[in-house]
């Protein structure tokens, strides 16, 4: 067993644990001292207003406030590009979750009937167009452009009938409904994206059911609209159509990575019914309290977009060291994603979230800016304990962490992943794309939703 010491915004976490959840969660040291903290401010970098997919995420406020008008100066909107590609992507996920049975029809595409930030297909395609210009490839392997419709089994054994598809004759993913997709975007890669959907939306029906939540995109959740079974057993039925579709895309690889972000989720959840990693009663903040916290992070959240972006450039053949890039880009944006989305609970109304604001310690969740605030107030470690379950507990945390800086350590420690998700594709060659993804880190520190 080795130690391993990393620094963390005044922290020193020292990792002993020869069996952690997630050996890669915490791979890079974080280098933050408490100085650069609080005086480290958030500086957007050159725009890239110019590019269709770049401008498609710059301005991804399409993502985090609706469609914005096309940049000044810009003769054709950016986004119309990427508007056809998630309409068109919108369009094919309800048609992957038709169902002959009315109630399971209704309820499996409930979540898609409003359009959520769509970051995670978003990042697939951008990704998958990053990776198509980069002359890096894996010269022992032949890109897959067959149709990604064709059953592998006889369909009277499948006894999964679907009416909004045509089982006869499957069409191209790409020229379906009438959409001729970008040719930098392999068919397949665009049904990742698809994928990674249907496993985000399956993962919001399942939390809403273990959440309580009442709420979802500003409309009653599928658990208060439907019962807590039907939304599970929707949730069930949209990972058995992922599978499926993943089972087609022909990838050993890509179905292994994806189908472990199905367990990462669930090992996730698991880590976050415990605030430590011994859930003691009266627990005490230890060198070990951030590193539990990112571990459970990378399982809940960065494992999808990790995954998915390794995923995309797997399929587009690319050379080893960009699919390592890809990874490295997803997993330090996934883990600045949630961190911003941690602390964004304590800094905005429940209006601007589109779900309830505050909801982490209602639900007994230490999440960052609380964490940071129990290293200087040591009150907080009972509350921890007995998951603020105790009258006036919610409201005397909420307090300590608005006088503590722990918003501001989890701004930092966000935006130094933010940093290391652009930097892991420095390498890649000067593109659209490759400016959406840059724009999309720096969106995701700027994002109220």
């Amino acid at each position: 067993m080795r130690a391993r010491t990393l620094s963390a915004a005044g922290l020193t976490i020292t990792r002993t644990s020869p069996t952690s959840v997630c050996s890669q969660c915490l791979r890079d040291d974080l280098h933050l001292s408490q100085s650069f903290i609080q005086s480290r401010k958030y500086r957007p970098g050159r725009r890239h207003d110019a590019s269709p997919f770049g401008a498609a995420a710059t301005a991804a406020q399409a993502i985090f406030k609706g469609l914005p008008k096309a940049p000044p100066g810009v003769s054709v909107d950016p986004l119309r590009i990427v508007g056809k590609e998630l309409k068109f992507l919108s369009n094919n996920i309800r048609q992957l979750l038709g169902s002959g049975h009315p109630a399971l029809d209704k309820v499996a595409k409930y979540y898609t009937r409003s359009e959520g930030k769509h970051m995670r297909p978003l990042l697939v395609l951008l990704m998958s167009q990053a990776t198509a210009v980069d002359p890096r490839k894996d010269l022992t392997r032949t890109p897959n452009t067959k149709p990604v419709d064709i059953s592998l089994s006889p369909l009277s054994i499948l006894e999964d009938a679907n009416p909004d598809t045509d089982p006869v004759v499957p069409k191209p993913v790409e020229v379906q409904n009438g959409f001729i997709g970008d040719d930098n975007i392999l068919p397949n890669q665009r049904r990742l994206a698809e994928i990674t959907e249907l496993i985000h939306t399956a993962s919001l029906l399942h939390d809403d059911v273990i959440d309580n939540a009442e709420t979802r995109r500003g409309s009653a959740s599928a658990n208060i609209e439907f019962g807590n079974k039907m939304a599970v057993l929707a949730g069930d039925f949209l990972l058995g159509r992922a599978s499926v579709a993943l089972a087609r895309l022909l990838d050993p690889q890509v179905i292994e990575l994806m189908a472990t972000v199905i367990n990462n989720l669930v090992q996730g959840e698991f880590m976050q019914l415990k605030n430590t990693a011994k859930d003691e009663a009266k627990p005490v903040y230890t060198n070990n309290t951030v590193e539990y916290y990112l571990q459970k992070t990378y399982l809940k959240t960065a494992s999808l977009i990790s995954k998915s972006c390794r995923s995309a450039a797997v399929l587009g053949c690319s050379a080893p060291e960009v699919v390592e890039a890809a990874y490295s880009y997803g997993r330090n944006l996934g883990l600045a994603f949630q961190l911003v989305d941690d602390m964004l609970d304590y800094t905005i109304t429940a209006a601007e979230l589109g779900k309830p604001a505050g909801a982490d310690l209602e639900l007994g969740l230490a999440t960052a800016p609380l964490l940071f605030a129990w290293k200087s107030n040591p009150e907080l470690g009972p509350m921890v304990g007995r998951k603020f379950s105790r009258e006036g507990d919610i409201q005397r945390a909420r307090e300590l962490v608005y006088h503590s800086n722990g918003v501001e350590q989890t701004r930092a420690l966000a935006q130094d992943y933010a940093d290391k998700a652009v930097a892991a594709i420095s390498d890649f060659p000067d593109s659209d794309a490759k400016a959406g993804l840059i724009e999309m880190a720096e969106k995701t520190m700027k994002r109220r939703k």
